[in-house]
């Protein structure tokens, strides 16, 4: 592929990203930058880096773990101690030759270090500064530290989670973290399009419980319509039935019947064709009222067969539905690989490994970054260099403790400073 090529699927070559997140939702970020083509580079602390380096490693004495691996392909990492003087001044400089800089201290921390957003972009007017926090930006709470785990629970979705009449559930996947990465990155594409209007940066910030709260928009809509509070229904939906998971011989069916019309096929294809006139069924809030007693109708037809002979039939008539996949059956179907959402990358640890691509696609395609997540520090002097350092300045930096190169033993700094996503 000829540069010309490449260069069409890289919306954002030539954009330089300062990572100084770490752990997932501010990473999320910076990896989807990365996939747009940005050259993203991990401001990290020293000796231990991004606190993901330490999560779940099941492998080997100095393996990376996968986990991290993940969110931070396509990176360059540079070990730097923000506590220093000579470590701030180091990174105002690197901020006059940047794009963005994300960051998820805890709110006022960096404040606190002299490096708030208005010092940043007094450095740089054109600076794409973004924080992402755990309760926002703004309120009395803001100053809390943010978890997924607790957001999901404050921001009520864990309360509309899980299976009626019992204790609520944690969704399998960070949906705070996930989706405040995903509302970071639009703020800096945002921004980023104000700066090409106007020449001027921004501050952007979102937060875990905006992320969460922006997932109760059916829930939402139900409460201020009606004041009723949403109930736990499992995989069934708020205001459509049938519309949920249903066993089968070998598994479970997702099956949406969300009109009349579709309805009406499902009743002909079960074989069930009295219960288009039961009262029980007969309107779409007949239905919603009795999901419980139709789901237990349609589970006793439906697992007389299994979920692709059922899926081959339904589909035939244009009834939407589809099976209840494992992450295996999932992350390696044909479906999903056509869209590139399952890449081969570099492992951080030598050979090959897969990866989750990026959800985009540009003009049918693109070009998510495949380099290996970065060593601690093991780009530390080339970007310093890249940014009009000398080798004395980097070689000071390093004497007074405030950088480490990744090339030798570093020096046990005392303390970190505080994160909060």
């Amino acid at each position: 592929m000829n540069a010309e090529m490449l260069d069409g699927r890289l919306p954002l070559r030539g954009v330089r990203v300062l990572e100084l997140s770490q752990i997932m939702a501010g990473p999320i970020c910076g990896l989807m930058l990365a996939d747009l083509g940005a050259d993203v580079i991990k401001i990290e602390k020293f000796p231990a880096g991004d606190d993901a380096r330490a999560f779940n490693n099941s492998g080997a004495p100095g393996e990376m773990p996968a986990s991290f691996q993940m969110i931070n392909r396509g990176k360059k990492s540079v070990a730097l101690d923000i506590r220093t003087d000579a470590g701030r001044q180091a990174l105002l400089r690197m901020v006059r030759k940047t794009d963005v800089l994300t960051e998820n201290f805890r709110p006022g921390t960096l404040q606190r270090l002299g490096l708030g957003p208005d010092v940043l972009m007094r450095e740089n007017p054109a600076l794409i500064c973004v924080s992402v926090s755990g309760y926002g930006a703004k309120g009395d709470l803001q100053s809390r530290g943010g978890f997924d785990l607790v957001l999901q629970a404050f921001s009520g979705l864990i309360s509309v989670t899980g299976e009626p009449g019992r204790g609520g559930v944690k969704p399998g996947v960070p949906i705070a973290d996930i989706n405040a990465g995903v509302l970071a990155t639009l703020g800096v594409l945002a921004a980023y399009i104000h700066r090409l209007r106007s020449g001027k940066g921004q501050w952007v910030q979102t937060s875990l419980l905006q992320a969460s709260v922006q997932q109760l928009y059916w829930y939402a809509a139900l409460f201020f319509s009606s004041g009723q509070l949403p109930e736990r229904l499992g995989t069934a939906h708020p205001i459509i039935a049938p519309y949920q998971t249903y066993q089968c011989a070998d598994g479970e069916l997702a099956l949406g019947g969300g009109n009349d019309s579709i309805w009406k096929r499902i009743v002909q294809i079960v074989g069930k064709p009295e219960w288009e006139i039961d009262p029980s069924f007969r309107s779409p809030k007949d239905r919603l009222d009795n999901r419980e007693k139709l789901a237990a109708c349609l589970n006793a037809v439906l697992v007389k067969r299994t979920r692709a002979e059922w899926e081959r039939d339904f589909l035939a008539a244009g009834v939407p539905c589809g099976p209840v996949q494992t992450v295996d059956e999932a992350l390696l179907h044909p479906q999903t690989r056509s869209l590139d959402m399952v890449i081969d990358v570099a492992d951080a640890n030598g050979g090959n490994a897969r990866a989750i691509g990026l959800p985009i696609l540009f003009d049918g395609s693109n070009h998510p970054a495949r380099s290996a997540a970065p060593r601690l520090g093991q780009d530390t002097q080339t970007v310093l260099r890249e940014l009009g350092f000398s080798g004395d300045e980097i070689t000071a930096l390093k004497n007074a403790g405030a950088s480490w190169d990744g090339l030798e033993d570093h020096p046990q700094a005392p303390g970190t400073v505080e994160h909060t996503t």
